[in-house]
């Protein structure tokens, strides 16, 4: 899950070739299919081809249109009173600002999105599959104009697979006696509600709505309010590809909008990245309108090193685990458990690692880690620090608020990446999720041990295992109670392998095939061959 390597997204921070953006080729797109053509003309230039988004670096966009999207169209709020700075974490400077949606706003989002759904769950999975992945080509053509699309191209790979799928939409034939026969047919929900996390927003919101879309349902997505501008790109993208207007729309709020959309009666499943208090608070206010729900929520996920293991594999293994993203990745390995014998040469050399990641500005290609998402959130992942060596802890490295040498930085929200050692499984550190550059290290003796204590938590989203031994590989996999077992690597995760979590890190599955299952409902359909048989 790491198609965003330095969350430039959340940084808002776009390098934009001399070119706009990129409208398609004449003609119909590749792949297509007898149908007529669907691209209407945008009333609007899309973001990309405003002149403030041309050549900027960090500090210096400042975005002003408004954020919210239905209809096919960019939406100005009706009421600004409720507005919040939005801050590009790099520089601490305002970037825009978030203008919640209210009840009218929702409203108006939600039944755009009904309109639109009534017209696309009505076309065939060809017919579908012709705009979405027009969808992906545009994604992979303008990549090189966004800095964040650099990596997210391969998002477009997200509707390829998914339209490889919506091949497999299909139903089940059933032979009954006398002839008769049953069959059944998977069917669209309706309209989807994605609500989205601020550590990969473009990627979540093209995880959530690809699938919804491939089905035949419609989505409305509410980003964070720390990362509100690429679901609109988002949101472009599809208009341009040629969408019925409405199909995915963008209200931009927090808590109080989130709750306006999921009690919504013309919602019928909602779909949540974040935190495990809101994602019980997200599942409670669908119960009541019986909705399906689906939540993909936080970890705290064991990294389990043998003795026997490829060290160098492990070492890297163990720096994508914690460092990838600022360490802000729900799946994150940040609990690693080091076989006691290896234990001094893996500490020596990921120490050694972990103090030339050059941190930085987001927009240098050399850098690898850069600002976390807010100042708030700084002093959170400091403040697990610093609780770490009262608790007895020692850090090896880092772990302090980190200044670089460009002074438009200076008032960014850099930590520098640490590793703590003498780690115990009581320390606050090592139970609770801390969503920063911070990396955990406890040492081992037996197998059945660490899986004793890889499992002694109350997450479940990810695990991993570093072993020559397969047979002990494919045993630890098969133990430990997470949704996600990383073998000899971790942090990988193809659009085409399920994702999601046991136990408090959430349920349903986002990715893979069985993601059909969780946009569609099933209906079966009897079919008599022969006179009814009745006891009246």
């Amino acid at each position: 899950m790491h198609a965003l390597t330095f969350s430039t997204e959340y940084l808002c921070c776009f390098r934009i070739s001399r070119r706009c953006w990129v409208s398609p080729p004449p003609g119909p797109p590749p792949n297509s299919i007898c149908m007529a053509p669907v691209k209407t003309r945008m009333a609007q230039q899309p973001l990309l081809s405003l002149p403030e988004f041309q050549s900027v670096s960090t500090g210096t966009l400042v975005v002003k249109e408004p954020l919210n999207f239905w209809a096919g169209a960019r939406v100005k709020p009706k009421d600004t009173n409720n507005s919040e700075p939005v801050y590009e974490p790099a520089t601490g400077r305002v970037l825009c600002d978030m203008i919640p949606c209210g009840e009218e706003e929702v409203d108006e989002a939600i039944k755009s999105a009904h309109s639109a759904y009534l017209k696309w769950s009505k076309l065939s999975g060809m017919e579908r599959a012709r705009i979405m992945l027009e969808a992906a080509r545009i994604i992979r053509v303008n990549a090189c104009n966004v800095a964040g699309l650099k990596k997210i191209a391969k998002n477009g790979n997200i509707y390829t697979s998914y339209l490889r799928m919506v091949f497999l939409y299909s139903g089940q034939h059933i032979q009954l006696p006398g002839g008769s026969f049953a069959y059944t047919r998977r069917e669209p929900l309706g309209v989807c509600v994605g609500i989205g996390a601020w550590n990969y927003p473009f990627q979540i919101a093209a995880w959530k709505s690809a699938p919804a879309m491939a089905c035949g349902n419609a989505m409305v997505f509410k980003p964070s309010p720390m990362t509100p501008v690429t679901a609109v790109m988002l949101a472009e993208i599809y208009k341009e590809a040629g969408v019925p207007d409405g199909l995915f729309n963008v209200v931009q709020g927090g808590a109080e909008t989130g709750g306006l959309l999921c009690h919504h009666p013309m919602v019928a499943k909602v779909s949540f990245t974040g935190s495990v208090p809101t994602g019980k608070k997200v599942m409670e206010m669908a119960a009541k309108g019986v909705k399906q729900v689906t939540l993909e929520l936080g970890g705290k996920s064991p990294l389990i090193i043998f003795k026997d293991c490829e060290l160098e594999n492990a070492i890297k293994g163990a720096l994508m685990a914690n460092f990838l993203t600022q360490g802000e990745v729900c799946c994150n390995g940040t609990r690693v458990f080091v076989q006691r014998e290896i234990m001094p040469q893996f500490l020596e050399e990921v120490v050694k690692r972990t103090k030339a990641i050059p941190v930085g500005d987001p927009m240098c290609e050399e850098t690898r880690m850069s600002a976390l998402i807010s100042k708030p959130h700084m002093e959170k992942v400091l403040g697990f620090i610093k609780q770490a060596r009262e608790q007895g802890a020692k850090v090896l490295c880092g772990g302090e608020q980190f200044l670089p040498n460009d002074p438009k930085l200076k008032d960014g929200y850099f930590v520098s990446p640490c590793v703590l050692d003498n780690c115990r499984d009581d320390m606050t550190c090592v139970k609770e999720e801390i969503f920063g550059p911070v990396m955990s290290v406890l040492s081992f003796d037996t197998e059945e041990e660490v899986l004793q204590r890889a499992n002694n938590t109350t997450f479940g989203l990810a695990s991993g295992v570093f072993t020559r031994d397969i047979a002990r590989a494919h045993r630890v996999a098969a133990n430990l109670q997470a949704g996600t077992c990383y073998i000899n690597n971790y942090n990988v995760g193809p659009v085409e392998v399920p994702f999601g979590g046991y136990k408090m890190s959430g349920f349903g599955r986002e990715n893979g095939q069985v993601t059909i299952e969780y946009y569609s409902q099933l209906k079966t359909v009897v079919v008599e061959m022969g006179d009814v048989e009745s006891i009246f």
